[in-house]
């Protein structure tokens, strides 16, 4: 058998002492200290039995973290913790094999082989911070949440809050509503560029999953009611008619039509789709920090009239962004120009920010569709944003930026067909709100900015306040009970 002896030993520290012979001491010591020493004396049998614990403990503890964690693809731990203030409902979220998620950042390159997925979409779908270009724009408190987030990342972003929230449930039988985290933007683009793929194969991850989900109990029980995913592109691309050769046709699938889609831009005559914030690069750590944010560029000074982002389109015949262009520079020092040309402006840039930053007005033409990124990176930079077409706000994000007809109190709107004819001036027009009103406006785009980021931390902003997210799976709670009438 193995023992275990005490030894106890009494020692004097000295922070600096000299001697004079044996006897003699700096009388300058810390004070005396009792240093205990335990040995513990072990039979090789009991070694070997000690190191098997040791081992099968190491074990124990990889696999726990292994289910903890999704540790090579970035993910935060996955908490999935019951909470008894989760009145509005309870999430259930799928476990779906791999092939529909996660696998599907493995190994090939994001949007016109121009990112790699790995680096695009690290840290949760936020992607890497941002470089030290914004060093000399945004004080050094607002550093750690700022991100170089790709505008096509919400799949990854509301997957990762799904797992992680306080009212999510490992029961399906008691959820009130079910999340399928299906990557399909991600599934998609791997042949939305590819003009030679058929429909089967443009269609082929789409239908998997439908023939996956077909088979589960709570979807053949209310026929999809009660589901919904995030969707990471625009509607247009998942409603692929015959004949055609863009996109998929997941949107039109029979499996489908009863399921809610939380989507960056929507159809505005099917009501499943549901607008959701374009993700930007802002994503504060903590509710102290955005309210920070909030005063920061609220209080800003701005030196620029209005500003726009975006890259000319000439093969476009009359376009409009040319037009912008052509105002700005005839505006002189009221305007400044950002050309996006060459990609510089994807996952946002500093210039962006600093233009925004400076100015009271930024100008929002549509972009491939009618909605953009930029008129979220706008509003969170503090500016008024200006548009041109009715449909860039009439039924998209009424969940996170009111009604329609509140437009008014937080955007201008200028007829593009005026512009064109030359009726108005976007200069004129702008410099005719009264400082009043533009503060009032810019009083409103600060108070929407918690609504349309995505919190860094898993558990939200905390203190009364709902990000994007929030905003997001409260809304879809109260859709669901609105809905049970239907299949019940």
């Amino acid at each position: 058998m193995g023992y275990c002896a005490l030894h106890t030993t009494t020692t004097i520290s000295r922070s600096k002492f000299t001697t004079r012979g044996r006897s003699k001491m700096n009388t300058s010591l810390s004070p005396q200290k009792d240093k205990i020493t335990i040995t513990i004396h072990l039979t090789p049998f009991n070694r070997a039995a000690l190191v098997l614990g040791v081992i099968a403990f190491q074990i124990v503890l990889h696999l726990y973290l292994s289910a903890l964690y999704f540790s090579s693809d970035g993910f935060l731990p996955l908490i999935p913790a019951q909470s008894s203030s989760c009145n509005d409902g309870l999430v259930y979220v799928y476990d779906l094999p791999k092939s529909f998620n996660l696998d599907l950042l493995k190994g090939r390159d994001a949007l016109d082989q121009r990112f790699m997925i790995s680096e695009t979409y690290a840290n949760a779908g936020f992607g890497p911070h941002v470089s030290s270009e914004f060093d000399s724009i945004i004080p050094p408190q607002f550093r750690s949440a700022w991100f170089a987030t790709d505008q096509f990342a919400a799949e990854l972003i509301y997957h990762r809050r799904m797992l992680n929230h306080r009212c999510r449930t490992s029961d399906p039988t008691v959820a009130t509503a079910f999340y399928v985290p299906f990557y399909v933007g991600l599934a998609v683009d791997r042949h939305l560029w590819n003009y030679t793929a058929t429909p089967t194969e443009r269609d082929l991850d789409c239908s998997m999953l439908l023939h996956w989900l077909r088979d589960q109990p709570p979807f053949r029980r209310s026929n999809g009611w009660d589901h919904f995913l995030t969707i990471s592109r625009i509607t247009w691309n998942f409603r692929r008619r015959p004949g055609e050769n863009w996109g998929s046709s997941f949107l039109v699938m029979p499996e489908m039509q009863n399921v809610t889609r939380l989507i960056i831009e929507r159809s505005p005559w099917d009501e499943m789709d549901v607008a959701i914030p374009y993700p930007t690069s802002f994503h504060p750590e903590s509710a102290a920090q955005l309210r920070d944010w909030q005063h920061f560029v609220l209080e800003r000074e701005r030196q620029i009239l209005y500003g726009f982002a975006g890259a000319p389109r000439p093969k476009i015949k009359g376009d409009f962004r040319i037009m912008l262009n052509k105002s700005c520079e005839e505006a002189g020092p009221a305007c400044k120009a950002v050309d996006c040309s060459d990609i510089k402006c994807v996952h946002g840039n500093a210039e962006t920010l600093e233009l925004f930053l400076d100015s009271d007005f930024c100008l929002q033409p549509k972009g491939d569709s009618y909605t953009r990124r930029s008129i979220f990176d706008c509003i969170i930079a503090g500016a008024v944003p200006v548009f041109f077409w009715r449909e860039t706000t009439r039924g998209q994000h009424n969940w996170f930026l009111g009604e329609e007809g509140e437009e008014e109190e937080w955007s201008v709107f200028i007829s593009r067909k005026d512009v064109r004819r030359g009726r108005v001036s976007i200069r004129d027009v702008l410099e005719g709100i009264s400082e009043e009103r533009v503060r009032k406006m810019r009083d409103k785009v600060v108070e929407l900015i918690p609504r349309l980021i995505y919190m860094a931390g898993a558990q939200g902003l905390g203190e009364g306040l709902d990000d994007a997210f929030d905003v997001a799976l409260k809304g879809i709670f109260r859709r669901f009970q609105g809905q049970r009438q239907r299949w019940r």
